[in-house]
């Protein structure tokens, strides 16, 4: 069984989604990023970067334990594992990993940008509310371009870039976009989200994940303690 420390985030939707996909037994390990529990030692073995998620593999590729970080780079692992949702032929893979890559480098961080000037800066600075709101609705446009040319994000088959990407636009109220202003993008978003393993993947530690209410949690999350060498 793989374990997955993880958080009810996008970044640990996708993993969720991803295992819940290919049918894998897991065991979702919470890693409450409020209350720090991303900095302990134990964690760190396996994320040097403090970030979740993190899965660790009993059954690596040489039937030994393996531990693997970063969301993207657990979900070519998963794939590789299972044959599943990463196309075979070499244009298909690349094309899928070209999408993959850029949610990892654009999706994530600009719409992460977005969430944190919107909702949880404490003080609202215009400037980069705008900056970020207005990178949102670009990159938005570009999926929808994008699905206007193809039926999935990176092909005309369900692959990991529809995965890495659906959690993310989750939030799209809280990054400033309408949908509706959207349509081919929503109605990618419709399907995606109607597929069972989706519901599933959502639903995983959810319901633990609870709205920032203290000091010491908005510390923990965009403080000092970030920054800390460990």
């Amino acid at each position: 069984m793989i374990e997955v420390y993880s958080w009810a985030t996008p970044n640990g939707h996708k993993v969720h989604v991803m295992l819940e996909e290919c049918g894998l037994a897991y065991r979702a390990i919470p890693v409450n990023i409020g209350a720090g529990d991303q900095f302990k030692p134990e964690f760190l073995k396996i994320s040097p970067n403090n970030k979740i998620p993190a899965i660790v593999d009993p059954d690596g590729p040489d039937g030994e334990p393996i531990s693997v970080f970063e969301s993207g780079a657990i979900l070519i692992y998963l794939a590789a594992k299972t044959g599943r949702f990463l196309p075979a032929d070499l244009r298909g893979r690349y094309r899928t990993l070209e999408w993959l890559m850029f949610q990892m480098g654009s999706v994530g961080p600009m719409l992460g940008q977005a969430h944190h000037f919107r909702l949880y800066a404490p003080e609202k600075l215009p400037y980069a509310i705008d900056r970020y709101s207005n990178e949102a609705k670009r990159l938005y446009g570009v999926i929808d371009k994008r699905l206007g040319q193809s039926r999935y994000i990176a092909a005309d088959e369900y692959t990991i870039a529809d995965i890495a990407i659906f959690p993310w636009l989750r939030s799209w109220k809280n990054q400033g976009i309408e949908l509706d202003d959207y349509p081919t993008l929503k109605a990618w978003f419709d399907g995606i989200a109607a597929r069972p393993a989706v519901q599933r993947g959502v639903e995983v530690l959810a319901a633990l994940r609870k709205p920032i209410r203290t000091d010491e949690e908005r510390e923990v999350l965009f403080g000092a303690t970030q920054y800390q060498r460990r």
